[in-house]
């Protein structure tokens, strides 16, 4: 009875913790929006040299993310971070990141693509930090991992995060014809869908991190 009710919480626990995960990053990594910055930084690439940057960016996103899961909490004990204030902080990184979208700023500096033009790889810098696995996704990874007690949840948000960087290497490697169809217009109004839902969290974040300072 014991080992049924264990495997039947297993199976409870796993896959709810992998789709909270990857539907709290997905919006805020946002794949899509990262591949028109994508092909126009690899315009001059051939095929085979942009397959393998989106391979190594997807690589990039997960081992950053996953090390924050495990890590992070240490990062806020080593600097006395409370998760409320963790919440809030977060919370207001990611709606400056929303709001760029929304507006239609650009998600990197122009700086940060001017030095990406001289670069050979440039699937960690600026692919996969800061654009896709910024101090938002870190943010939101940090607050999700606070409230995990258990190796099945860890594991589950481990899946989740796959899935994310999965999807990262997908719209980067097939991205490029679906973005030229659809055309700026589209584009520019998807981002702007995301970058809704986006502020959505962020504001939640928010509220969960003040209701956390009054209970």
């Amino acid at each position: 009875m014991n080992s049924a009710h264990a495997l039947g919480q297993f199976l409870r626990t796993l896959p709810a913790s992998a789709a909270e995960t990857f539907l709290a990053l997905f919006p805020i990594v946002n794949p899509f929006g990262g591949v028109p910055i994508f092909f126009t930084m690899t315009s001059t690439w051939t095929a085979q040299d942009r397959q393998r940057t989106a391979v190594k960016t997807g690589v990039w996103v997960f081992v950053i993310l996953v090390t924050f899961l495990f890590f992070g909490r240490f990062v806020l004990y080593f600097f006395g971070i409370s998760l409320p204030v963790l919440k809030i902080a977060g919370g207001l990184i990611v709606a400056n990141t929303a709001w760029g979208m929304v507006t239609s700023h650009a998600r990197i500096t122009p700086e940060e693509s001017h030095e990406a033009e001289d670069k050979e790889d440039i699937s960690l810098t600026p692919l996969a930090m800061p654009l896709l696995s910024g101090p938002g996704a870190i943010g939101v990874v940090m607050a999700l991992a606070a409230h995990v007690d258990s190796t099945t949840s860890y594991l589950g948000m481990i899946i989740g995060i796959a899935g994310v960087a999965l999807s990262v290497l997908l719209f980067l490697w097939l991205g490029g014809p679906l973005v030229r169809r659809l055309g700026p217009g589209a584009v520019g109004a998807i981002n702007k869908i995301f970058g809704f839902l986006i502020l959505a969290i962020a504001v939640q974040l928010v509220w969960d991190g003040v209701a956390d300072f009054k209970s």
